[in-house]
């Protein structure tokens, strides 16, 4: 149920997005980064065999402004909190350049979003 939130959550701010990119270019090189879900074990070893890795964050959007390199966000839902892997990704981002943070709700991603893009171009 709380990933069925998270996926409504996310599309919610990815037609936000397709909305807006005429007034923001830069969401159209938004993207998300499809790194959770079940899957079937087949799946999941050759995906991880691929790179695929634990706790990376849900979205990208690799658009310099500020100090930051670009944004990553880690979108969540309901009362669902970021795991351990999840903070180590963000605090590893954060530490190299990124902005990277973690929200609840489509909204607080998009107003994150919205804040970042508002910042001075580097």
């Amino acid at each position: 149920m709380a990933r069925e939130l998270e996926h409504a959550e996310q599309c919610a701010l990815f037609r936000w997005a397709r909305h807006n990119v005429n007034a923001y270019p830069d969401l159209a090189f938004m993207f998300a980064i499809p790194n959770g879900g079940h899957r079937v074990k087949a799946v999941a070893a050759k995906l991880k065999a691929e790179g695929v890795k634990a706790g990376v964050p849900d979205i990208c959007l690799p658009s310099p402004r500020g100090a930051y390199k670009g944004l990553y966000l880690e979108l969540k839902a309901g009362r669902n909190k970021p795991t351990v892997e999840q903070l180590e990704w963000l605090n590893y981002l954060s530490g190299v350049g990124y902005m990277a943070a973690w929200c609840t709700g489509w909204e607080a991603a998009r107003d994150m979003i919205l804040d970042y893009l508002n910042l001075e171009m580097v």
